[in-house]
């Protein structure tokens, strides 16, 4: 008897819908998978053999052959060890009366034939109830994450032995709880707030003014100065998460298998940090089966990359398509798959490679030339795609030593919150969510200088040579201080501080 089962595989971020079939016939005792599977696929036949045997069946002593269906693109993950072990048992004839011609089931099975957790589980779910499956099988432990997919049927299942009995009709459907979890936008535990950071305040300036439009910085400064902490402090002042940017991040997570089992859904934006050393397909993405890398883990949220020189040429160089682009597309042999990457990135970096050139204090040992070649590590066109370039001074030691504190990063996040409103009304309807996203439309139609303000940019544009992209750079860095301010033109004085975020080596 030939039984067919429907599960589903993950292709980039999108899932498609995977037919499992099983044929169980005479000859010498064998279990084969065909279909391009990967080795977690094949290994899953000892799964299925285990699992079936201790939920109370029989394991056929036959030819078995199961085939993943369509046979075209490779399958990977343990996601289809469930659909394998109920096509098993509805060819040998052990499951009857089971009609799941509109079911799709997901799931790892244990040994012991318990359903494990398994990643993707919300973009497969999402897939199945698009493609108008009536119900969705998935391991208990995953089911808050599937009912983030409104109006699916989700029937979460603990062990194969309770699911073969629900399929007889032996057992109700159970039931999960589908009241969507509601955003909290609370800042972590572990933030640093930006009272607590003496000084450096045309610095934090900047931050507020880099997190209210979504734009790309780069600080620069002496070692100790405190790039690293008012990086890390940059998650405080970040304006709350849509549901749909949320849905967005935990699809990525989901992908990845980095979704916190007790977190079905992600509520604050992503900061990512990752170390120097990273390979090129850790940060933009990679691999034989395609995952997303720190640019799309970091996507609506930010990329903090330390030492930014140290990171090389090549590697930053590969950041300069998903930086204007926003998106990143992984091309293999046997396909290509696209992974969003619109995030914020933040560098932090020394002047030179003593770290003191430019400081009031303490002497730089740099030779003129290595300082040269030190910055160009940072190549004009990567420079090119950075709004905020900015410098970190040493801290003196009155303000290290006052006991004032400055303002707080709450204070803050509520004007960086009121001016995202602002842009969500102005882009309603379209894709873009902040200023940093738009495109010359976009810019043509929203940015409106004053006379005095278009002469400036005039100004600026042929002294300091401007490329089309710094220009258009400097009217969205514009059009952000000038939301905060909550002007509809953009007045000099706002043209007047976006150009002097430009870098003073590389313009």
């Amino acid at each position: 008897m030939l039984a067919k089962v429907s599960s589903c595989a993950i292709i980039g971020l999108e899932g498609t819908i995977v037919e499992v079939e099983a044929d169980i016939s005479a000859g010498l005792p064998s279990f084969t998978i065909v279909g391009l599977p990967d080795t977690a696929i094949q290994e899953a036949r000892e799964r299925v053999r285990a699992a079936i045997r201790n939920s109370g069946f029989t394991f056929p002593v036959k030819r078995i052959v199961a085939n993943l269906a369509p046979a075209d693109f490779k399958k990977a993950g343990p996601a289809y060890d469930l659909s394998i072990a109920l096509a098993i048992l509805i060819s040998s004839e052990q499951l009857k009366a089971a009609d799941v011609s509109n079911t799709v089931f997901l799931g790892e099975l244990s040994l012991d034939g318990s359903l494990r957790h398994t990643a993707g589980i919300l973009p497969m779910s999402a897939l199945a109830f698009q493609k108008g499956y009536r119900n969705i099988i998935v391991p208990a432990c995953d089911a808050a994450e599937a009912s983030l997919v409104e109006g699916a049927n989700i029937l979460p299942f603990t062990t194969l032995a309770e699911l073969a009995e629900y399929l007889q009709g032996n057992r109700p459907a159970p039931k999960v709880t589908k009241s969507k979890e509601e955003l909290k936008n609370d800042i972590p535990a572990n933030y640093v707030d930006l009272s607590f950071i003496k000084g450096q305040e045309n610095v934090k300036r900047a931050l507020e003014v880099a997190a209210a439009g979504g734009h790309n910085m780069v600080m620069t400064g002496p070692p100790g100065s405190g790039k690293t902490m008012l990086a890390r402090a940059l998650v405080s002042i970040l304006p709350p998460m849509t549901s749909a940017e949320s849905l967005e991040i935990t699809k990525i997570y989901s992908v990845a298998g980095l979704l916190p089992p007790d977190t079905p859904l992600i509520h604050n934006r992503p900061i990512r940090s990752p170390h120097y050393t990273i390979s090129s397909a850790g940060l933009v993405g990679g691999g034989t089966f395609p995952k997303p890398g720190e640019i799309s883990l970091s996507h609506r949220g930010v990329l903090f990359l330390d030492e930014l020189p140290e990171f090389g040429h090549s590697l930053l160089e590969l950041l300069r398509q998903p930086l204007e682009d926003k998106t990143v597309t992984i091309s293999r042999a046997q396909g290509s798959v696209s992974f969003p990457a619109n995030f914020m990135l933040v560098g932090a970096m020394n002047p030179c490679p003593c770290g003191f050139y430019g400081d009031n204090t303490k002497h730089c040992t740099c030779p003129p030339g290595s300082v040269i070649r030190y910055q160009r590590r940072i190549s004009g066109p990567f420079l090119d795609r950075i709004d905020i370039v900015i410098d970190v001074p040493r801290i003196e030691y009155e303000k290290l030593s006052s006991e004032h504190l400055a303002e707080t990063s709450e204070t803050v996040r509520q004007r960086v919150a009121s001016c995202r409103i602002i842009q969500l009304e102005r882009f309603r309807g379209s894709k873009i969510l902040s200023n940093a996203e738009m495109t010359p439309a976009e810019i043509r139609r929203f940015c409106t200088l004053e006379g005095d303000a278009q002469n400036l940019l005039r100004s600026a544009t042929k002294q300091l040579f401007l490329s089309a992209r710094a220009y258009h750079r400097i009217l969205k860095l514009a059009r952000t201080i000038a939301d905060l301010e909550n002007n509809d033109i953009i007045k000099s004085h706002h043209v007047a501080e976006a150009i002097q975020y430009r870098p003073r080596w590389q313009v």
